[in-house]
């Protein structure tokens, strides 16, 4: 395969549909962005890993979003890794690249050398969609469970929306003759249409703590429609999810040849941040002028970092807080887009 056909798969998300299943899934290959992402911050191998893996579901996830929606997805425990948080924004037109960004808090003194679902403990998933101006945003929230991020996505599809999920994943540091070692991640989403009658949730379900699982949801001949696309799915390989060598439609039509494969639009996705100075001001005119006091370094100034991307911002303290006597003009973040 040439280095430019792989650079064309790259960094995209293709949409499918297997029409003899009634199921609709994505196809995902980050390398740029997720590279991007993790080169933001010096995490430990462990963390990164888990940072890939719930950048790669966000990909996956996101792409069904709406133009200017925001999807987020968040993990909370009481771990050594406390917080994984990841931001979808969707094209703000048709054709133009999504975005993305993703950054996690942990402890490094406890992280250790272990690359595994343990290091979150106890806590929660969580998937938060911002419609935009106007609308309240939705958040759906499931337990930490089945031992992976992976595994936490699809319970939050059973049980929060009723949809059969599955994920199939790839993550790690790929080198590429003549070229550096980068990460790389490639994944498959599954997910069975919604029925035209909403389902029933049932008083608990066969997954972990009574969750639902996708066994629980749909029986008959769209059970095993499911059941035979997963089992089609458990045939690839890592090196066939994560390429570079194997296309998106080729690896499709590998697994699912069968099932009358149709393809959608690919999304592109960058790495994008929507911090900015302004956005800094507007979270800190909350703050009285004492609150402001507080937060002056030695050096009589206000300084902030954006998480996601690593940016540095300094301001003169009499500029900020809603007693601010030397106020900037404020500029209106009312579009959701923050």
């Amino acid at each position: 395969m040439t280095l430019g056909a792989q650079i064309a798969w790259d960094d995209t998300v293709l949409p499918f549909q297997l029409d003899r299943s009634d199921i609709r899934g994505r196809i995902a290959r980050l390398d740029g962005v997720l590279d991007r992402v993790l080169s933001q911050h010096d995490y430990p191998a462990p963390v990164e890993a888990l940072v890939a893996e719930m950048a790669l579901l966000t990909a996956l996830i996101g792409q069904t979003i709406k133009l200017r929606w925001k999807l987020s997805l968040q993990m909370r425990g009481d771990g050594p890794v406390r917080l994984i948080a990841t931001d979808y924004y969707g094209p703000q037109e048709d054709g133009e690249p999504a975005s993305l960004r993703a950054y996690a808090s942990f402890d490094a003194d406890r992280v250790g050398e272990r690359a595994d679902f343990s290091l979150l403990g106890k806590g929660y998933f969580a998937i938060l969609i911002d419609q935009g101006q106007g609308m309240k945003p939705y958040q759906g929230i499931t337990p930490l469970s089945g031992g992976s991020l992976a595994a936490c996505a699809e319970t939050y599809f059973a049980q929060s929306e009723q949809l059969p999920t599955r994920f199939a994943l790839s993550y790690g540091r790929s080198t590429l003759p003549g070229q550096a070692d980068r990460w790389r991640a490639g994944g498959v989403m599954l997910q069975h249409m919604p029925k035209a009658s909403p389902f029933v949730a049932q008083e608990g379900g066969s997954g972990e703590g009574g969750l639902l699982s996708a066994d629980d949801i749909i029986d008959g001949d769209e059970g095993e429609n499911w059941n035979r696309a997963n089992t089609l799915l458990d045939t690839v390989e890592e090196l066939e999810l994560i390429g570079p060598s194997v296309q998106p439609t080729e690896l499709l039509v590998r697994l699912f040849h069968e099932e009358a494969p149709r393809v959608f639009d690919p999304q592109p996705v960058s790495f994008g941040c929507t911090c900015s100075a302004d956005r800094v001001r507007q979270s800190l005119s909350i703050y009285s002028a004492k609150d402001i006091g507080h937060m002056t370094d030695d050096d009589g100034r206000v300084t902030a970092d954006c998480q996601f991307c690593g940016a540095h911002y300094e301001f003169d303290p009499s500029t900020l807080g809603f007693e601010a006597e030397n106020p900037p003009e404020q500029t209106d973040f009312s579009d959701g887009s923050a």
